[in-house]
């Protein structure tokens, strides 16, 4: 299934099998399915569902990188878990002229942490070839090219657990080159949301229905909001 919703292309269905159909797309980023343990979480557990939500979603078994053809993109910004950087930064190493690991910083992290460090920090991994280079101001009170974004985790309407904020998707858009910005694993559309409001075209592949409505209808609004202009009430 495709359709198209102003500046959003949409495909419902295996990113693997369309991927390969679209071809070249100057900026890849996406929020893909994080390999997590979800068990654990003591006391914190009853009172914390999201573990439950993000395993029904079966959003917590990782994803194969084979589906990611790195000639097709000439930047690639990707969210993973902590314990996905050994086998993402080799790929991006050898695909790519640079790669840096970025940071969302949580201020109000999960109160848990399992024997472990506290998750207070989310990587994300940007990489590019040449003339692809992250941009952003870097001058006077306005820094956008830091290695991170400080934000809270904030509760979301959008039926999905693991909506990334609005604050943290703008900063990742003003940093990416291309005017055209794809997701294969788009969720409920966060990506293209931001990338359509800051000027690009979005191309978004999801393969859960469920997830691939609440993003189509996010991305009719947009279209109203334009329609409206900024001076309707």
């Amino acid at each position: 299934m495709k359709i198209q919703i102003g500046k959003a292309t949409l495909y419902l269905g295996n990113c693997a099998e369309i991927l390969p159909t679209i071809g070249h797309v100057p900026a890849l980023v996406t929020d893909p399915p994080y390999l997590i343990k979800t068990s654990g979480g003591g006391k914190w557990r009853k009172a914390r569902t999201n573990m439950e939500n993000i395993t029904a979603a079966k959003i917590d078994r990782g994803f194969d990188l084979n589906v990611i053809d790195p000639s097709l993109y000439d930047t690639i910004v990707t969210f993973c878990h902590n314990d996905q950087l050994h086998m993402l930064l080799p790929f991006f190493a050898e695909h790519y002229r640079r790669h840096v690991v970025c940071f969302w910083e949580k201020t109000n992290p999960v109160p848990m942490a399992n024997r472990n460090y506290q998750a207070n920090l989310e990587p994300y991994v940007h990489a590019w070839n040449k003339g692809a280079h992250p941009v952003g101001i870097l001058k006077g009170e306005i820094n956008e090219m830091k290695r991170s974004v400080k934000t809270a985790v904030g509760k979301s309407q959008l039926d999905h657990p693991t909506v990334k904020p609005d604050e943290v998707m703008n900063k990742i858009m003003k940093n990416v080159q291309g005017d055209v910005v794809i997701d294969p694993f788009m969720g409920t559309g966060s990506t293209g949301v931001s990338a359509i409001r800051h000027g690009k075209s979005f191309i978004g592949i999801e393969n859960n229905p469920k997830f691939f409505h609440i993003a189509r209808g996010r991305f009719f609004e947009l279209v109203v909001e334009e329609v409206r202009g900024p001076f309707a009430v």
